[in-house]
Protein backbone atom coordinates (compact mmCIF):
# COMPACT_ATOMS: atom_id res chain seq x y z
CA UNK A 1 0.00 0.00 0.00
CA UNK A 2 1.71 3.28 -1.08
CA UNK A 3 2.15 5.45 2.02
CA UNK A 4 4.02 8.67 2.73
CA UNK A 5 5.38 8.91 6.28
CA UNK A 6 5.31 12.31 7.95
CA UNK A 7 7.56 13.60 10.73
CA UNK A 8 4.70 13.78 13.26
CA UNK A 9 3.79 10.13 12.73
CA UNK A 10 1.02 10.70 10.18
CA UNK A 11 0.76 8.30 7.24
CA UNK A 12 -0.77 9.53 3.98
CA UNK A 13 -2.12 6.83 1.68
CA UNK A 14 -1.98 7.52 -2.06
CA UNK A 15 -2.54 5.72 -5.34
CA UNK A 16 -1.43 6.40 -8.90
CA UNK A 17 -3.01 5.50 -12.23
CA UNK A 18 -2.13 6.33 -15.82
CA UNK A 19 0.97 8.00 -17.20
CA UNK A 20 2.01 11.40 -18.43
CA UNK A 21 2.14 14.77 -16.69
CA UNK A 22 0.81 14.39 -13.11
CA UNK A 23 -2.65 15.44 -11.94
CA UNK A 24 -3.29 15.50 -8.18
CA UNK A 25 -6.96 14.95 -7.38
CA UNK A 26 -8.44 16.35 -4.16
CA UNK A 27 -11.84 14.77 -3.57
CA UNK A 28 -15.05 16.65 -2.72
CA UNK A 29 -15.40 16.17 1.04
CA UNK A 30 -12.34 18.23 1.96
CA UNK A 31 -10.72 17.53 5.35
CA UNK A 32 -12.79 14.36 5.67
CA UNK A 33 -12.10 13.14 2.18
CA UNK A 34 -10.95 9.83 0.80
CA UNK A 35 -10.09 8.99 -2.77
CA UNK A 36 -13.27 6.88 -2.87
CA UNK A 37 -15.37 10.05 -2.68
CA UNK A 38 -14.79 10.56 -6.39
CA UNK A 39 -17.03 7.54 -6.97
CA UNK A 40 -20.01 9.65 -5.91
CA UNK A 41 -19.04 12.51 -8.22
CA UNK A 42 -20.85 13.41 -11.42
CA UNK A 43 -18.01 11.88 -13.43
CA UNK A 44 -15.00 9.73 -12.59
CA UNK A 45 -11.93 11.96 -13.00
CA UNK A 46 -9.57 9.09 -12.25
CA UNK A 47 -10.86 7.13 -15.22
CA UNK A 48 -11.19 10.16 -17.47
CA UNK A 49 -7.83 11.81 -16.78
CA UNK A 50 -5.77 8.63 -16.49
CA UNK A 51 -6.19 8.18 -20.23
CA UNK A 52 -3.77 11.07 -20.77
CA UNK A 53 -2.21 11.94 -17.42
CA UNK A 54 -0.59 10.38 -14.38
CA UNK A 55 -3.38 10.67 -11.79
CA UNK A 56 -2.63 10.71 -8.06
CA UNK A 57 -5.34 10.33 -5.42
CA UNK A 58 -4.84 10.63 -1.67
CA UNK A 59 -6.70 10.00 1.57
CA UNK A 60 -6.46 12.95 3.95
CA UNK A 61 -5.32 12.48 7.55
CA UNK A 62 -7.81 10.50 9.65
CA UNK A 63 -9.62 9.19 6.56
CA UNK A 64 -9.48 6.06 4.45
CA UNK A 65 -6.14 4.32 4.86
CA UNK A 66 -4.39 7.48 6.11
CA UNK A 67 -3.70 8.21 9.77
CA UNK A 68 -2.59 11.15 11.87
CA UNK A 69 -2.22 12.27 15.47
CA UNK A 70 -5.10 13.76 17.43
CA UNK A 71 -4.55 17.41 16.49
CA UNK A 72 -6.39 20.40 15.00
CA UNK A 73 -6.72 20.72 11.23
CA UNK A 74 -4.30 23.04 9.47
CA UNK A 75 -4.29 23.96 5.77
CA UNK A 76 -0.53 24.51 5.93
CA UNK A 77 -0.08 20.99 7.28
CA UNK A 78 -2.55 19.49 4.80
CA UNK A 79 -0.70 21.18 1.93
CA UNK A 80 2.62 19.90 3.26
CA UNK A 81 1.15 16.37 3.30
CA UNK A 82 0.25 16.65 -0.38
CA UNK A 83 3.64 18.01 -1.36
CA UNK A 84 5.29 15.19 0.61
CA UNK A 85 3.31 12.68 -1.45
CA UNK A 86 4.48 14.36 -4.65
CA UNK A 87 8.04 14.34 -3.33
CA UNK A 88 7.85 10.61 -2.63
CA UNK A 89 6.65 10.06 -6.18
CA UNK A 90 9.46 12.17 -7.62
CA UNK A 91 7.03 14.82 -8.89
CA UNK A 92 8.07 18.46 -9.00
CA UNK A 93 4.93 20.11 -10.39
CA UNK A 94 1.42 18.87 -11.04
CA UNK A 95 -2.01 20.02 -12.08
CA UNK A 96 -4.42 20.19 -9.13
CA UNK A 97 -8.07 19.22 -9.65
CA UNK A 98 -10.31 19.73 -6.62
CA UNK A 99 -14.01 19.61 -5.95
CA UNK A 100 -16.25 20.97 -3.22
CA UNK A 101 -14.70 21.33 0.22
CA UNK A 102 -11.26 20.28 -1.07
CA UNK A 103 -10.97 23.50 -3.11
CA UNK A 104 -9.52 25.55 -0.20
CA UNK A 105 -6.70 23.02 0.08
CA UNK A 106 -6.03 23.32 -3.66
CA UNK A 107 -5.80 27.11 -3.29
CA UNK A 108 -3.42 26.65 -0.38
CA UNK A 109 -1.12 24.50 -2.51
CA UNK A 110 -0.85 27.29 -5.09
CA UNK A 111 -0.36 29.84 -2.30
CA UNK A 112 2.42 27.85 -0.62
CA UNK A 113 4.35 26.80 -3.73
CA UNK A 114 3.05 28.27 -7.01
CA UNK A 115 6.02 26.82 -8.89
CA UNK A 116 4.71 23.33 -8.10
CA UNK A 117 1.17 23.92 -9.40
CA UNK A 118 0.89 23.91 -13.19
CA UNK A 119 -2.83 24.73 -13.09
CA UNK A 120 -5.87 24.64 -10.81
CA UNK A 121 -9.34 23.29 -11.52
CA UNK A 122 -11.84 24.14 -8.79
CA UNK A 123 -15.33 22.67 -8.97
CA UNK A 124 -17.93 24.23 -6.67
CA UNK A 125 -15.51 26.03 -4.34
CA UNK A 126 -16.93 26.82 -0.90
CA UNK A 127 -16.72 30.32 0.50
CA UNK A 128 -18.26 33.22 2.35
CA UNK A 129 -20.40 35.85 0.66
CA UNK A 130 -23.55 37.79 1.50
CA UNK A 131 -25.71 34.67 1.10
CA UNK A 132 -24.26 32.65 4.00
CA UNK A 133 -22.54 32.77 7.40
CA UNK A 134 -19.91 30.73 9.19
CA UNK A 135 -22.79 28.79 10.71
CA UNK A 136 -23.59 27.50 7.22
CA UNK A 137 -20.40 25.42 7.39
CA UNK A 138 -20.58 24.28 11.00
CA UNK A 139 -23.44 21.77 10.71
CA UNK A 140 -21.43 18.52 10.77
CA UNK A 141 -19.37 19.73 13.73
CA UNK A 142 -22.51 20.86 15.55
CA UNK A 143 -23.85 17.32 15.19
CA UNK A 144 -20.56 15.86 16.44
CA UNK A 145 -20.78 18.07 19.54
CA UNK A 146 -24.45 17.27 20.08
CA UNK A 147 -23.80 13.54 19.99
CA UNK A 148 -20.92 13.55 22.46
CA UNK A 149 -22.85 15.76 24.88
CA UNK A 150 -25.91 13.53 24.61
CA UNK A 151 -24.26 10.10 24.57
CA UNK A 152 -20.70 10.66 25.74
CA UNK A 153 -17.53 9.38 24.12
CA UNK A 154 -18.86 5.83 24.09
CA UNK A 155 -21.69 7.08 21.88
CA UNK A 156 -19.19 8.70 19.52
CA UNK A 157 -17.14 5.51 19.33
CA UNK A 158 -20.28 3.45 18.67
CA UNK A 159 -21.26 5.86 15.87
CA UNK A 160 -17.79 5.55 14.32
CA UNK A 161 -18.06 1.76 14.47
CA UNK A 162 -21.22 1.97 12.36
CA UNK A 163 -19.72 4.30 9.73
CA UNK A 164 -16.22 5.77 9.75
CA UNK A 165 -16.84 8.53 7.20
CA UNK A 166 -17.40 11.97 8.77
CA UNK A 167 -19.07 13.39 5.65
CA UNK A 168 -21.71 10.68 5.78
CA UNK A 169 -21.91 10.24 9.55
CA UNK A 170 -21.14 13.62 11.17
CA UNK A 171 -21.98 12.51 14.69
CA UNK A 172 -18.89 10.29 14.63
CA UNK A 173 -16.72 13.38 14.16
CA UNK A 174 -13.67 14.11 12.00
CA UNK A 175 -11.69 11.32 13.70
CA UNK A 176 -14.30 8.69 12.84
CA UNK A 177 -12.08 6.45 10.73
CA UNK A 178 -9.28 5.93 13.27
CA UNK A 179 -11.88 5.65 16.04
CA UNK A 180 -13.34 2.74 14.12
CA UNK A 181 -10.09 1.07 13.09
CA UNK A 182 -7.40 1.90 15.67
CA UNK A 183 -7.78 0.69 19.30
CA UNK A 184 -4.93 2.91 20.52
CA UNK A 185 -6.56 5.99 18.98
CA UNK A 186 -9.88 5.03 20.61
CA UNK A 187 -8.18 4.84 23.98
CA UNK A 188 -6.56 8.24 23.42
CA UNK A 189 -9.90 9.86 22.58
CA UNK A 190 -11.71 8.13 25.43
CA UNK A 191 -9.09 9.48 27.84
CA UNK A 192 -9.91 13.07 26.81
CA UNK A 193 -13.29 13.04 28.50
CA UNK A 194 -16.25 14.88 27.08
CA UNK A 195 -15.41 18.59 27.25
CA UNK A 196 -11.82 18.17 26.12
CA UNK A 197 -13.12 16.21 23.13
CA UNK A 198 -15.58 19.03 22.38
CA UNK A 199 -12.66 21.49 22.55
CA UNK A 200 -10.73 19.30 20.08
CA UNK A 201 -13.73 19.41 17.73
CA UNK A 202 -13.89 23.20 17.96
CA UNK A 203 -10.18 23.57 17.19
CA UNK A 204 -10.49 21.18 14.25
CA UNK A 205 -13.60 23.00 12.94
CA UNK A 206 -11.95 26.40 13.23
CA UNK A 207 -8.98 25.10 11.27
CA UNK A 208 -11.21 23.94 8.43
CA UNK A 209 -13.59 26.92 8.45
CA UNK A 210 -11.68 29.91 9.91
CA UNK A 211 -13.14 33.39 10.00
CA UNK A 212 -11.57 36.35 8.21
CA UNK A 213 -11.22 35.28 4.58
CA UNK A 214 -13.90 34.31 2.05
CA UNK A 215 -11.79 31.43 0.76
CA UNK A 216 -10.81 30.00 4.19
CA UNK A 217 -7.29 28.81 3.31
CA UNK A 218 -5.65 31.89 1.75
CA UNK A 219 -5.76 35.64 2.43
CA UNK A 220 -8.73 37.33 0.82
CA UNK A 221 -6.57 39.55 -1.41
CA UNK A 222 -4.25 36.77 -2.57
CA UNK A 223 -6.22 35.62 -5.66
CA UNK A 224 -5.51 39.01 -7.25
CA UNK A 225 -1.83 38.07 -7.36
CA UNK A 226 -2.30 34.41 -8.30
CA UNK A 227 -0.59 33.73 -11.61
CA UNK A 228 -1.56 30.05 -11.69
CA UNK A 229 -3.93 29.19 -14.58
CA UNK A 230 -7.34 28.66 -13.00
CA UNK A 231 -10.57 27.08 -14.22
CA UNK A 232 -13.58 27.58 -11.92
CA UNK A 233 -16.81 25.58 -12.08
CA UNK A 234 -19.49 27.32 -9.99
CA UNK A 235 -21.45 25.70 -7.20
CA UNK A 236 -25.13 26.25 -6.51
CA UNK A 237 -25.82 25.81 -2.80
CA UNK A 238 -25.33 27.70 0.46
CA UNK A 239 -21.86 26.29 1.17
CA UNK A 240 -20.69 26.56 -2.42
CA UNK A 241 -22.44 29.69 -3.74
CA UNK A 242 -22.13 30.74 -7.33
CA UNK A 243 -21.10 34.22 -6.16
CA UNK A 244 -17.90 32.92 -4.57
CA UNK A 245 -16.90 31.16 -7.79
CA UNK A 246 -17.61 34.34 -9.75
CA UNK A 247 -15.59 36.46 -7.33
CA UNK A 248 -12.63 34.10 -7.45
CA UNK A 249 -12.69 33.96 -11.25
CA UNK A 250 -13.00 37.74 -11.49
CA UNK A 251 -10.10 38.42 -9.12
CA UNK A 252 -7.56 35.87 -10.31
CA UNK A 253 -5.67 37.03 -13.41
CA UNK A 254 -6.39 34.85 -16.42
CA UNK A 255 -9.00 32.74 -14.64
CA UNK A 256 -11.86 31.21 -16.58
CA UNK A 257 -15.38 30.57 -15.25
CA UNK A 258 -17.65 27.90 -16.69
CA UNK A 259 -21.38 28.51 -16.94
CA UNK A 260 -23.77 26.88 -14.44
CA UNK A 261 -25.19 23.58 -15.58
CA UNK A 262 -21.82 22.08 -16.47
CA UNK A 263 -22.69 19.05 -14.32
CA UNK A 264 -26.07 18.32 -15.91
CA UNK A 265 -26.11 14.77 -17.32
CA UNK A 266 -26.38 16.04 -20.88
CA UNK A 267 -23.35 18.33 -20.38
CA UNK A 268 -20.95 16.03 -18.52
CA UNK A 269 -19.12 14.70 -21.56
CA UNK A 270 -18.52 18.23 -22.81
CA UNK A 271 -17.36 19.33 -19.34
CA UNK A 272 -14.84 16.48 -19.16
CA UNK A 273 -13.59 17.48 -22.60
CA UNK A 274 -13.24 21.11 -21.44
CA UNK A 275 -11.30 20.09 -18.34
CA UNK A 276 -9.02 17.77 -20.29
CA UNK A 277 -8.31 20.51 -22.84
CA UNK A 278 -7.55 22.99 -20.04
CA UNK A 279 -5.07 20.61 -18.39
CA UNK A 280 -3.45 19.79 -21.71
CA UNK A 281 -3.16 23.47 -22.64
CA UNK A 282 -1.33 24.24 -19.40
CA UNK A 283 0.95 21.21 -19.31
CA UNK A 284 4.56 22.45 -19.31
CA UNK A 285 6.41 21.88 -22.57
CA UNK A 286 3.23 20.40 -24.08
CA UNK A 287 4.12 17.01 -22.58
CA UNK A 288 0.54 15.75 -23.05
CA UNK A 289 -1.24 16.02 -26.40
Amino acid sequence: MPTTERADGARIHHETQGSGFPVLLLAPTGAGTTAEAWGEHGYDPVQEFARRFRVITTDQRHTGASRGPLAPFSYAQAAADQFAVLDDLGIGAAHIVAAGDACPLALRLAYEAPERVASLVLQAPPGRDTTNTLGTFFGPFDEAMRLVRAEGLDGVIEAAARDGLFARNPGAGPFAQPLRDDPAFRDEVRALRRERYVAALVRFRDGVWPDGTPYFSVPGQWPRTCATPLLVLPGDDAKHPEGVAKLLAAEAPGARLLDPGFDAPENRARTVETLTHFLTEHTPDREVR
